[in-house]
């Protein structure tokens, strides 16, 4: 690896492991609609002029049904699922649960058969990985302050839609610059959040710790780490750049650790190393070049 695509690869492992620790400053003072929203049009304005640029728009526009699926479940419900559980969740434990993203994409992919090879590595990475995750599970609904179990659904909720999302892209997006489909994803979800966002603004102005994690929302885990990824897809190609997905969880953990003082309980040493274990066994096979053209954003 080269010295370019380590630094892109290290940046994008921050990039998309901070995203939940912005969030807990955030929905101290703001509605969760608001951030979302907030987050999808900085995204927009991001990278729309990048997606003009490029002349990409017009083939994405033709293919627009699908999109609007892509964005409402990637951007719309997977984000407000988060968000919302992050008013009782540690940070931390928000980004270990949607670890295990390529747990839920491997189910789904062996369901809808669009995997077929049920190998007995897989079959030990699933149970291992969906064990690990009932541990977390049991931190999130007993642990802590005791939040319940609504909070950890909602999370292992995003987890599955940033799963189904790709999907959506890999059966009818096909062929299409991956910047203009996300440029015009985050604009239709911009207009589907507007609504429940405007009528949510605070009633007096937010403290400039909450405006700053909404700005860095929208521009470092949605607009620049998307065009980092795919600068490191041009240095390694598709394959290597999907390890990413287990470097997150941990850069999440360490920021909740580190600059919001949460805990790092027994559970999350079991849980966390089984997460990531279970899920590399069981998308061993599965990451390729015609598989990861495009990934989720999963922060």
């Amino acid at each position: 690896m080269t010295i370019r695509a380590a630094s892109y690869f290290a940046a994008l492992g921050i990039m998309w492991g901070i995203p939940y620790l912005f969030t807990s400053i955030a929905v101290e003072e703001l509605s969760p609609f608001v951030i979302v929203m907030g987050r999808c049009v900085i995204g927009t304005l991001a990278l729309l002029p990048f997606a003009i640029r490029s002349g990409d728009l017009r083939a994405a526009l033709k293919r627009w049904p699908y999109i609007l699926a892509y964005a409402a479940i990637e951007m719309v419900i997977a984000w407000l699922l988060l968000v919302n559980a992050q008013q009782y969740l540690p940070s931390s434990l928000a980004g270990l649960l949607v670890a295990a993203l390529p747990i839920f994409a491997t189910v789904l992919a062996l369901l809808l058969r669009i995997e077929r090879r049920i190998t007995l590595r897989r079959i030990i990475g699933l149970l291992l990985g969906l064990t690990g995750v009932g541990i977390l599970s049991v931190v999130g609904a007993g642990g802590y302050n005791g939040f319940g179990v609504r909070p950890v659904l909602q999370v292992l909720m995003t987890a599955m839609c940033y799963a189904v999302g790709p999907m959506i892209i890999a059966k009818k997006l096909q062929g299409i610059s991956p910047l203009a489909v996300n440029a015009v994803s985050l604009t239709f979800a911009s207009i589907m959040h507007a609504p429940l966002g405007l009528t949510n603004l605070p009633a007096r102005m937010p403290s400039g710790g909450a405006i700053g994690s909404v700005l860095v929302l929208g521009l470092v885990p949605t607009a620049i780490a998307f065009v980092v990824f795919f600068k490191l897809i041009a240095e390694v190609g598709p394959a290597p750049s999907t390890v990413i997905t287990y470097i997150n969880p941990g850069v999440a953990l360490l920021a909740g650790i580190i600059f919001l003082g949460e805990q790092m309980t027994r559970a999350i040493w079991i849980g966390f190393p089984m997460v990531l274990l279970g899920a590399f066994l069981a998308t061993w096979r599965i990451h390729s070049a015609r598989d990861s053209e495009i990934e989720p954003l999963p922060g």
